[in-house]
């Protein structure tokens, strides 16, 4: 009886828990989404004027227990990135070779370098959030592809729903290799709260405005 009573009562406090963080969720993507307005018609403005193409690019990641969704990103890169990738492969700076960055990469529009530099190319994920097939904060998304790669250790970053910021988003960003964001995004999953989750996101404003480890 006294099993039964404890298990209840963990449950009831993970549901609050996950009640609370979506209610955050919501509330600041919201907030979020009207506030920078007018960020998102400069950035559209520019990144149209450069080369005449979408505005948006949307592309098939991975979230939570290996759900495939649609996550929104503001165009950084020339129209098809995807394809020139195959060719880029062979020089792939992350170590591990899962995840795909270069500090060059030629794809990167002259728009898309400033944006990427200061996660201004990230804010349409706000939508994601508030959508509910992300989170504010939590596992960054892969694709598909690197997925496929993934050992068992590493899908246990797919236990929790993918967010905004992270640990290592935070901590270094494209400067910590794939085995460190793995045991950083572990590291938060086993400590996941709403406290934790408003931490975090005070520290992604200055690690954003710096610009650190982004490339």
């Amino acid at each position: 009886m006294r099993v039964a009573r404890k298990r209840l009562l963990w449950a009831f406090a993970a549901g609050g828990a996950g009640v609370a963080k979506r209610a955050l969720d919501i509330v600041v993507s919201a907030l979020a989404l009207v506030l920078l307005i007018p960020v998102f018609l400069t950035t559209a403005a520019f990144i149209k004027m450069e080369d005449h193409g979408p505005v948006f690019f949307r592309q098939q990641r991975v979230g939570r227990r290996g759900r495939i969704f649609g996550m929104w990103k503001f165009r950084s890169m020339v129209v098809n990135a995807d394809k020139l990738k195959e060719t880029l492969l062979a020089q792939n700076e992350m170590a591990g070779g899962i995840t795909f960055k270069m500090k060059r990469d030629p794809r990167i529009t002259y728009v898309g370098r400033f944006i990427r530099k200061y996660s201004v190319d990230e804010l349409p994920q706000f939508w994601n959030v508030l959508c509910g097939a992300m989170s504010l904060v939590g596992p960054r998304p892969a694709v598909p592809r690197e997925v496929a790669m993934y050992s068992v250790d590493d899908r246990q970053r797919l236990l929790a729903k993918p967010g905004l910021t992270c640990f290592w988003q935070v901590a270094g960003r494209s400067s910590i290799d794939f085995n460190g964001q793995v045991q950083l995004d572990v590291a938060y999953i086993q400590s996941e709260s709403v406290w934790l989750d408003m931490k975090l996101l005070l520290q992604t404003v200055p690690a954003v405005l710096l610009g650190k480890g982004a490339f």
